[in-house]
């Protein structure tokens, strides 16, 4: 038996003593209610709601649901032992196979392999110069190059690996900034990178005869085969593993050049270095190949047919209210988050309600239900993606929707409290993370209700905005910084010359704070000014 039939035949191995998959490639037939309702109680045990998705493949609600393919070869790959480098050589040489690539390799997720590639590209599998990652004193490559609409929060990984970065803005800039420390050209996929002057296939028309690699960042991509990106000239792409391809959440799949990806395992886990800390195990590795080897052989067209109708059953029950409309869309011609949406919208005068706040309803309240949500020129609205949703999410989605908007509501009033305190002035700002105390401050201007500023944190200064109503103080400033943004919302009350409350910041979750009114201690004397130079120093 080969490795094709071993892979092939891993959907007949059981589970957990007697409990057999059935071999099928519509995950949502292989798990029963009752199987949904012991996954949901497992996290209502500890104290989790668990969330219908209706979002998208975003990690911080999970990312995807593992086709039972990629469940039945984990399993089985964590029964026995295997030598890792000997796992790694076959996984490539299989994921090889499958997609066409020259090589293949697993990660521990998509960003992982970019630090793992971005390592490879600056020791070229040279184990002295591994152990120094991120010191790259007397490395001969120290620079990654990336064009700036490829600048994002994920290039942290490459930023980790301790190369400079340097962000060019058109093709001559990025050809000027091509030398001898050149390690790799960084592109994240998108509009940009497939067309235009910056586009991947001009890029590597450089970068090529220079032997320059380039890595292209697909992660939310589906996988094309042959690959789109590896035939327009890049030397690896990588694709999270718990995005489109429904395999293991904590796993990558990186596909290219067998010399680079070698060196990028050899920098992975279980080898000591730089990337000791992102381990993939047997089971991922088994999980990623089984869903590589589903995803050629899905019914795409069927998936698409069925989201589609899932969208139309939502249309059809809450369109039943006058002044609903909704819209589907389908992305068709693009390759990242590849699903069809459902664009659902109202007068927010009519119903006395937005589509964000129906999110941040939908998304607290049980059923839990992330799902998208704006406003925009007298029109509100909720997004729906298809994507992760799973038999039987359309009703109750539909169902909450027609439940929450039929509600009688009062308009809202649009009035401010008038302002019982006063802000203006300088404010020394304690806040408190998790485990540290910020030194901050705030320079606070009131008109009424409305405030403006500024606010100060350890390493930069950024407009402050807000309101005050009664004595509640609601303010807003943000740290942007390239291809990063720190969002601080400020929410509590004032008393005298005292603010105390906590501070909500996105993906960073929470901390308090307390301000304190400036108590200036200069002393108030007349200032002499000489009338020329001084005379000793």
């Amino acid at each position: 038996m080969n490795r094709r039939d071993a892979i092939k035949d891993l959907s007949m191995i059981p589970l957990a003593g007697s409990i057999m998959l059935p071999k099928t490639s519509a995950p949502e037939k292989a798990v029963s209610q009752a199987q949904v309702a012991a996954s949901k109680e497992i996290y209502q045990a500890i104290g989790v709601e668990p969330i219908i998705n209706c979002r998208g493949t975003f990690t911080i609600i999970g990312g995807s649901i593992e086709r039972p393919e990629v469940r039945t070869a984990m399993d089985a790959a964590a029964q026995v032992f295997v030598q890792y480098d000997e796992l790694a050589f076959g996984a490539g040489k299989r994921l090889a196979e499958l997609t066409g690539a020259e090589w293949g390799m697993v990660s521990a997720g998509c960003a992982a392999g970019m630090k793992h590639i971005t390592v490879a590209c600056v020791t070229g599998g040279n184990p002295e110069k591994l152990i120094r990652v991120p010191n790259l004193a007397g490395f001969d490559k120290t620079e990654v190059i990336i064009p700036r609409y490829s600048r994002n929060v994920y290039d942290h990984a490459l930023r980790n690996v301790g190369v400079t970065l340097i962000t060019v803005d058109s093709i001559e800039e990025l050809t000027n900034a091509i030398s001898s420390r050149t390690a790799l050209i960084y592109l994240m996929a998108g509009d940009e990178s497939m067309k235009g002057p910056m586009s991947l296939e001009a890029i590597s028309k450089i970068a090529k005869p220079k032997n320059i690699p380039v890595m292209v960042d697909a992660a939310a991509e589906d996988l094309t085969i042959p690959n789109v990106h590896l035939k327009m000239g890049a030397t690896v792409v990588i694709y999270s593993g718990g995005k489109a391809l429904c395999g293991p959440q904590c796993a990558g799949l990186v596909l290219g050049q067998k010399d680079l990806l070698m060196s990028a395992w050899q920098a992975s886990a279980p080898h000591h270095g730089p990337g000791r800390d992102n381990k993939v195990g047997r089971e991922e590795t088994m999980g990623m190949i089984a869903a590589v080897e589903a995803w050629t052989k899905r019914d795409h067209a069927g998936e698409w047919k069925r989201w589609l109708s899932w969208l139309d059953n939502i249309s059809k029950t809450v369109t039943a209210i006058d002044g609903v409309k909704t819209t589907v869309v389908e992305p068709k011609d693009q390759l990242s988050n590849r699903t069809p949406q459902l664009r659902i919208s109202w007068d927010p005068a009519k119903f006395n309600i937005t589509g964000e706040e129906i999110a941040e309803l939908f998304g607290r309240t049980k059923p839990r239900i992330a799902l998208g949500g704006g406003s925009r020129e007298g029109s509100t609205f909720i997004s729906i993606t298809t994507g992760q949703m799973q038999p039987g999410d359309d009703k109750v989605v539909a169902d909450r929707f027609v439940s929450v908007l039929s509600e009688k509501r009062t308009p809202q009033k649009t009035d401010m409290k008038p302002a019982t305190v006063a802000l203006k002035g300088h404010w020394d700002l304690d806040v408190q993370f998790f485990s540290s105390v910020s030194k901050q401050s705030l320079i606070i201007e009131q008109d009424g209700n409305w405030l403006e500023g500024s606010h100060k944190g350890e390493f930069s200064v950024r407009e402050l905005q807000g309101t005050v109503e009664g004595n509640e103080v609601k303010m807003r400033s943000s740290d942007r910084q390239i291809a990063d943004n720190i969002t601080f919302s400020f929410s509590g009350t004032a008393k005298d010359d005292t603010m105390t409350g906590s501070i909500y910041m996105g993906e960073y979750m929470t901390a308090t704070f307390t301000a304190k009114r400036h108590k200036f201690k200069a002393k108030r004397e007349k200032i002499f000014i000489p009338s020329g130079p001084p005379l000793a120093t």
